[in-house]
Formats: C-alpha cells, structure tokens, sequence
C-alpha cells in the first residue's frame, strides 16, 4: 500500500486548503495511484523530466528522491540529464545535475 501523501496539508494546508487536498488527494491520491496504467517508475521520469524541463529546481530534490526510491539509477538519471540538456538547455542541465549529484 502506497504511504499517504500529506505533504499539501503539512505546508499549504491553513493557508490554501483547496490546493493541499488537490496535491494530496488528487495528484498523489489518484493520479500517482494509477500504477496499471503507468508504474511508479515510469511516472518519476516523466515528472523530473517536466520539472527540468520547466526549470521547476524547488521541487525537483523530493521528485529525484522518489525516483530513486522508484528504481532509477544514478546512470540513468545522468542519461536523461543529459540527453535534456540539449532539448531543454544545458544551465536547466547543469542545475538538474548538481540537484541529483546530492541524491546519488
């Protein structure tokens, strides 16, 4: 069983409570929880994928570490590093990597 994501009440929750149920409820609750139709790891790649993408770095160290806790590998999060550094531009490149280098 899946541990229950608080992480919206605990931060968000008294200040914007509609938006801490939707991250806790929704997005963790639900959509993660959808494991037939795309596995936990696959669904860490995609959102560090995103994150680096957007350049979105405040999140990115829970999201790497829930890759890693997903199975992805240091080699592997390195390959995707890296191939997005040519989509995304390589400061979201090198950022990612001194983010994953503290995970790894």
């Amino acid at each position: 069983m899946a541990k229950k994501q608080t992480a919206g009440r605990d931060q968000l929750g008294e200040f914007a409570p509609k938006f801490a149920q939707l991250n806790d409820d929704v997005l963790f609750g639900e959509v993660w929880a959808r494991q037939k139709e795309l596995g936990l790891r696959e669904r860490s790649l995609v959102t560090v994928t995103a994150l680096i993408t957007k350049g979105a770095f405040e999140q990115l160290p829970y999201h790497l570490q829930t890759a890693k806790d997903n199975g992805i590998t240091k080699e592997e999060i390195a390959e995707v590093i890296t191939q997005l550094a040519f989509y995304v531009g390589w400061p979201n490149a090198w950022s990612a990597f001194n983010i994953a280098k503290k995970i790894w």
